[in-house]
């Protein structure tokens, strides 16, 4: 019998799959092949359960002769393993970016040998419902809260990336690229108070009360499904962070991240330009057991980032601090940089690494934003956050368009470099 390989990705068997597993066995004999947790991620599809449970899901359906983990959602490792006659997909990746996937393939037959079966795609009411049921069910608090300590285990970094609104939250959830390697998107989203400030024309000096900052997480949930890290600034005081702490937890936040300063906010980029104090490290210590005291689960995190740099303080300052708020109960250490070399981050990240082998790194590289996510991996950096690019972007070009349409008296010039109405419609999901 000929060998017949098709690969899942799938938390629930429905008829879309069965058909093209039964489609398989009349080719010959089926393996099936699950991808990994890892690969998963990458691919924009959270594992709930787990990868045991996923392969011994599949191992039950009529038809399936072997279940094997596939650790590439590129198909190299497989051929040149399993030397499949056949390979069965839906024909629903001839678009991008799955199409890459396919071209991988093809690739492989053209090199191996074989032969690609697609079978149309399934698509109906009941498994257009199971698929939105998947997707709300990650978005419940419960589950979204639990998944920023399972990224840390599952990839090397965890890439995040502001989002101040729904729309922009939108493009963090879906925003998919591929390479030779596989596909690749966000992991996580950043609720900035830098990027909340501004969309609502305001300054970033914690005029935006927790409320309406807890409005637009709220407008951030309702539409997506990755968990969020959520700026906290100073924290305010310890009486009121404890209440933010329980509020975040309770809306399905992963994460709050906490500065070393007191006094009236600036923001770290402008150093010792303006006017920054520091808080005691015993105050913030005491700051850091008081939220860690309230909170309910252990899946919400809060992270103490370290402001010693930014203020030259020096790295004994920093390093000090640091080791300080670990010991105070802190769930990770960010530390701050405004210099465009990342060489003090890399050394901090370096001699705190030497210290403490398991404690999350959260850096921040806006100014020194040639370093790669890779080379700060290699430094032990666990969670890179690109704080304030989106909104940084829309700026320049909502503004030059407004600058166009009143140059010319009319919208037909900017009419080439804007999206189609029906694009930004497309993002968003119906019920």
């Amino acid at each position: 019998m000929k060998k017949v390989y098709t690969c899942f990705c799938v938390e629930v068997i429905h008829e879309g799959h069965l058909n093209i597993i039964n489609e398989a066995a009349k080719l010959g004999e089926v393996t099936v092949g699950v991808l990994c947790d890892a690969e998963m991620i990458r691919y924009n599809l959270f594992p709930i359960k787990s990868l045991e449970e996923r392969m011994e899901m599949i191992s039950k359906v009529p038809n399936v002769k072997r279940v094997i983990v596939q650790k590439s959602i590129m198909y190299d490792d497989i051929f040149e393993q399993e030397r499949p006659d056949i390979v069965v997909h839906g024909d629903d990746w001839r678009k991008e970016p799955k199409n890459s996937i396919r071209e991988n393939v093809l690739e492989n037959i053209e090199k191996y040998g074989g032969e690609l079966v697609e079978i149309p795609y399934t698509y109906n009411d009941r498994v257009a419902k199971i698929d939105r049921q998947i997707q709300q069910k990650l978005a419940m608090p419960e589950f979204r809260r639990a998944r920023l300590k399972k990224l840390l285990h599952l990839v090397p970094v965890v890439k995040t990336i502001e989002a101040h609104s729904g729309l922009t939250g939108l493009i963090a959830e879906k925003t998919i690229v591929a390479s030779e390697q596989g596909l690749d998107q966000f992991d996580a989203m950043w609720v900035s108070s830098l990027c909340d400030s501004t969309e609502k024309g305001k300054p970033d000096i914690e005029v935006v009360d927790i409320t309406s900052r807890l409005r637009t997480i709220n407008d951030i949930m309702e539409v997506t499904t990755k968990p969020i890290i959520f700026d906290g600034d100073t924290g305010g005081l310890i009486d009121h962070f404890v209440y933010t702490v329980r509020s975040l937890e309770r809306m399905g936040v992963s994460a709050i991240i906490i500065e070393d300063k007191i006094g009236l906010k600036r923001n770290s980029l402008f150093g010792t330009e303006v006017e920054q104090e520091q808080d005691t490290i015993e105050h913030f210590c005491e700051k850091i057991r008081a939220g860690k005291k309230v909170q309910l689960t252990s899946d919400f995190m809060i992270i103490a980032r370290v402001e010693s740099l930014i203020l030259e303080k020096g790295m004994e300052d920093a390093l000090n601090r640091a080791k300080a708020y670990v010991e105070a109960g802190a769930d990770g250490i960010m530390i701050h940089s405004r210099k465009k070399d990342p060489t003090e981050i890399l050394e901090f990240c370096t001699k705190f690494r030497e210290i403490y082998k398991d404690i999350p790194l959260v850096v921040v590289p806006t100014s020194y934003n040639s370093v790669t996510e890779k080379e700060l991996g290699e430094y032990g950096v666990n969670v890179v956050i690109y704080a304030n690019q989106l909104i940084r972007s829309a700026f320049p070009a909502m503004q030059q368009t407004a600058i166009d349409i009143l140059k010319n008296h009319r919208a037909l010039e900017v009419d080439e470099r804007i999206m189609p109405i029906k694009e930004v419609i497309s993002l968003i999901d119906t019920l």
